[in-house]
């Protein structure tokens, strides 16, 4: 049986963790006291009596508790920003290469994807990967997610009573081109330059779509949308979390909420021959964070990856 600790229980994506090992039998689970939460040396105790530490918290918070491991053996599975590009890292995306998933198997410090850079790496990896598009190609990116991505604070307005009435709308943001995730998008998909990257938050919990068109005139050479069908569901196999959805999957419309509460991710190719979208949905707090740390967890311990998880048809 393995212990787990949580440091930063109280926030979005550590709350989700926690409730998911309520189910679980093989774990046991180490918890701090609420008025120890912040003290230094109990969270460096329950790190080092652990066998795996998750790591909720803010990205200078993840890189002081990374500096109170003294035990070699524990694993580190942080969910924050700040180790996500180095190379000493495993990067918790499982489905993008075996090199991926087996990083992660023999790593001691994972850290897990941010909820639009998996929807963005699940698509722009496969093509870089596979010479369809060249490391500097000029990608856009449209994305929208749920308020829940937003933190506890953005939750707490958009759950407001007497709340902003500008909220009732989608927000277009990261008007600067500045967004987080993009230094992650850029290093993990194998771009040589950041996409124009243009998220979008909706006024409902939980859910993301994100989307990348593509001229296939601009491609490294013509491909049909059967080719990147072919491409992307070669590249995928019969993953049960990463599914390539056949050509004609959705007829009308993408919603971006109807993955909410799964942890599994579907990918389509739609458009036509000269001009393709490509989109990924998912759950930002599935697939987009508790659940690829929960995944990563059980890869890691050397059990089936879907242990905990509730990934659909």
């Amino acid at each position: 049986m393995k212990k787990i600790f949580i440091d930063g229980q109280e926030g979005t994506t550590g709350l989700k963790i926690y409730k998911r090992f309520e189910s679980r039998n093989d774990i046991e689970l180490l918890t701090i006291d609420s008025d120890k939460r912040k003290d230094t040396n109990e969270r460096a105790r329950l790190i080092n009596e652990s066998d795996i530490t998750f790591l909720c918290l803010p990205d200078a918070a993840s890189i002081e508790a990374v500096s109170l491991v003294e035990n070699d053996s524990v694993k580190i599975i942080d969910t924050s920003t700040a180790h996500r590009t180095l190379p000493d890292w495993a990067y918790g995306f499982a489905e993008l290469s075996e090199e991926h998933r087996n990083k992660i198997a023999t790593s001691n410090r994972i850290a897990v994807p941010g909820c639009y850079a998996s929807g963005f790496n699940s698509i722009v990896y496969p093509l870089i990967k596979s010479g369809f598009i060249g490391s500097d190609f000029d990608i856009s990116c449209f994305a929208m997610s749920g308020y829940t991505g937003a933190g506890k604070k953005g939750i707490a307005q958009y759950e407001d009573e007497g709340r902003d009435t500008e909220l009732d709308s989608p927000r277009i943001y990261a008007l600067s081109q500045e967004h987080k995730h993009l230094k992650e998008m850029k290093a993990i998909s194998g771009l040589s330059k950041e996409p124009l990257f243009s998220p979008i938050i909706c006024d409902y919990p939980q859910g993301m779509v994100v989307s990348i068109p593509l001229y296939t005139s601009a491609m490294s050479k013509k491909y049909s949308k059967q080719d990147i069908y072919e491409m992307f569901s070669e590249h995928y196999g019969n993953s049960d979390i990463v599914k390539v959805r056949e050509l004609g999957y959705t007829e009308g419309m993408i919603a971006s909420n109807t993955f909410a509460n799964r942890d599994d991710m579907e990918i389509e190719i739609n458009g036509n021959d000269d001009r393709i979208i490509i989109t990924s949905r998912f759950d930002n707090l599935g697939k987009g964070a508790s659940g690829a740390a929960i995944q990563c967890m059980n890869i890691a311990m050397g059990i089936d990856e879907k242990t905990g998880l509730n990934i659909g048809e």
